[in-house]
């Protein structure tokens, strides 16, 4: 340890001579202090005085044993054990001797990192060699931030990129394989932001392998490992045996429950790696017991054990609402465990608009049912070369127009599951679809949120009634038909959500101005949901939307004529190579 280093420690860990060897101590002990292999703390037994001072001074320390009392051995408490040795000297057993000289070796290096961080640059940029984009100025400190801790949490809310902090991160250390663990409607959000963003040194792809099923099998080499929540409990004997030295746990709220075998196998992979990220927009809840199990899987006993946690943070022992949450979002903030920042806190920093377009998974075989008739028009079209120019044109709308439909309907539940994420961080959503049977869906997905619909077949009271219900905050989701937006003032909106797409850019520009309106100093984020199933894909060409990336604004100028004769010609064109497509595919 070096000049500089020293300065950065307080007194009480720069001097260990409260530690006093097994052997040939000659002044007075008041103790001794051993290490529990089983419970992983340090344990105290001695005088009477000392161990109810403990106890007094040390939340989590008591136990049901007088003249004992226990200590986490994490880098954080250690410091605290060895300041009070200081007073009350403890004789440390032989066989844990090096033990505790490495802890405490290591709880100096923890202070040391913490107080670093605080000088060092807030802002880091991305090797651009691994790192393929720009970051904003926001995104440059979270960067350091994850470069600061090897166990924190990054909690942004919602929109404010996340993943890519993280990937920028994982593009700066290089440590490799790492895993990835996210809800199962994030998994191609993440493959997709990986193709994206990283690369290797030499400028090549990274291999990606993503787990599947629940029996543990010989992984192939990868650079990255994506797995979602849900297998986890499969995984809990294996996945710690890899030593993956990176876990980034994306919307770890997820883990908010303990005593789930899926929680108990994020808990066995977190302590076997070195360096643990959470993610997520929702970090502080008022349940005491959601936060302290996020928290202790990001590193072990952090905040103390969960009894003198409800005890000191709660209403008592045992309950589990925070007394003040501000309070506790402050201690994890300067432990340097938390980072968060609001829109609102870098709105110069946002664009008016943030588009984002996010794959999303659809049932096969709902799509494959519903898709039956449409081959069968598409077989009429295809035989029958003697019919009309009418009735082709006619077979076309419908082909379109089935094809249509069984996408929407086939992603539904992932959109619904999509926006209840976005709900439950508390977000305020406009949810746009074309069909009716979709947006029944939609009702019956997210009915615990008592959504207002605007769909057409609502009388004009009814649609009254429901913009009343979204803006007075009656309720936070509000779905809307893409061609009954017009005339909407929904600015209370801080998202919108295209669950089906459009062919014109003009009407989803429409929908997203529903959000967006004159005066609004908000950063709208508008999401567009596409699935790799049916006609997600064609509609993106007739947008001009790409997965990777949107070239441009879209629609945020009006359209003179030649822009709408040019929408009606590519629209057009997208139903003859949809027609194609099918006819090719019969």
């Amino acid at each position: 340890m070096d000049q500089e280093e020293m300065l950065l420690l307080p007194p009480y860990l720069l001097d260990s001579s409260g530690a006093q060897p097994e052997t040939g101590a000659n002044r007075r002990t008041y103790g001794t202090l051993s290490y529990n292999r089983r419970r992983r703390c340090w344990v105290v037994r001695g005088d009477p005085g000392v161990t109810e001072l403990c106890k007094r001074l040390f939340p989590g320390t008591e136990t049901n044993r007088r003249g004992e009392a226990r200590f986490t051995a994490h880098r954080r408490i250690v410091g605290e054990l060895n300041w009070l040795m200081l007073r009350y000297p403890l004789t440390v057993k032989a066989a844990d001797m090096a033990r505790w000289e490495n802890a405490l070796s290591e709880a100096r290096e923890y202070v040391i990192r913490r107080e670093e961080a605080r000088l060092m640059p807030e802002r880091v940029t991305p090797n651009p060699t691994t790192f393929v984009g720009t970051l904003t100025p926001f995104q440059q400190e979270g960067l350091g931030f994850l470069l600061r801790t090897e166990r924190g949490l990054l909690a942004d809310e919602m929109g404010l990129g996340k993943t890519v902090q993280a990937l920028a991160m994982l593009s700066q250390t290089g440590e490799y394989p790492a895993l990835i663990v996210a809800p199962p409607h994030l998994m191609r959000n993440w493959e997709r932001e990986i193709e994206r963003f990283v690369r290797k040194p030499d400028g090549s792809a990274l291999t990606v392998h993503v787990i599947k099923g629940l029996k543990p099998y010989a992984l192939p080499p990868a650079d990255l490992y994506l797995m979602h929540y849900l297998l986890l409990r499969g995984w809990k004997e294996a996945l710690p045996e890899m030593q993956i030295p990176t876990v980034i746990f994306d919307e770890i709220q997820e883990l908010r429950h303990a005593g789930t075998e899926k929680y108990s196998a994020a808990s066995l992979v977190a302590e076997a790696a070195q360096r643990v990220i959470g993610l997520s927009g929702t970090p502080i809840y008022n349940r005491g017991a959601e936060i302290w199990n996020v928290v202790n899987i990001l590193d072990y006993h952090f905040l103390g054990d969960y009894e003198s946690f409800t005890r000191e943070w709660c209403y008592g022992y045992g309950n589990q609402i925070v007394a003040k949450p501000e309070l506790l979002g402050q201690k994890l903030r300067e432990e340097g465990m938390m980072l968060r920042r609001t829109k609102q806190e870098v709105l110069k920093d946002l664009p008016p608009k943030r588009r984002l377009v996010m794959p999303i998974d659809s049932d096969d075989a709902v799509f494959r049912r519903l898709m039956q008739p449409v081959h069968q028009t598409v077989l009429q079209f295809k035989n029958d070369a003697s019919a009309s120019a009418s009735q082709r044109a006619l077979w076309e709308m419908e082909i379109e127009r089935g094809e249509r439909q069984a996408t929407g309907i086939a992603k539904a539940p992932y959109v619904a599951q999509f926006v209840r994420a976005l709900l439950e961080a508390e977000e305020r959503v406009l949810l746009f679809a074309h069909h009716h049977e979709v947006m029944d869906i939609y009702q019956k997905e997210l009915k615990s949120f008592s959504p207002a619909f605007i769909t057409g077949r609502e009388t004009p009271a009814m649609k009254e009634r429901s913009v009343e219900r979204f803006m007075t905050g009656k309720t936070n989701l509000c779905c809307i038909s893409l061609r009954a937006a017009a005339g909407l003032n929904l600015q209370r909106a801080s998202c919108v959500v295209f669950g089906e797409l459009d062919w014109s850019p003009a009407v989803h520009s429409q929908a997203e101005d529903r959000a967006h309106r004159m005066g609004q100093t908000d950063s709208i984020l508008c999401y567009y949901l596409v699935s790799s199933e049916g006609s997600d894909q064609d509609m993106q060409d007739a947008l001009g939307l790409k997965v990777s990336q949107f070239v441009g604004l879209m629609g945020d100028t009006p359209q003179d004529q030649a822009e709408v004769l040019s929408g009606a010609q590519e629209a057009r064109r997208y139903v003859e190579r949809l027609v194609s497509r099918l006819v090719d595919a019969v």
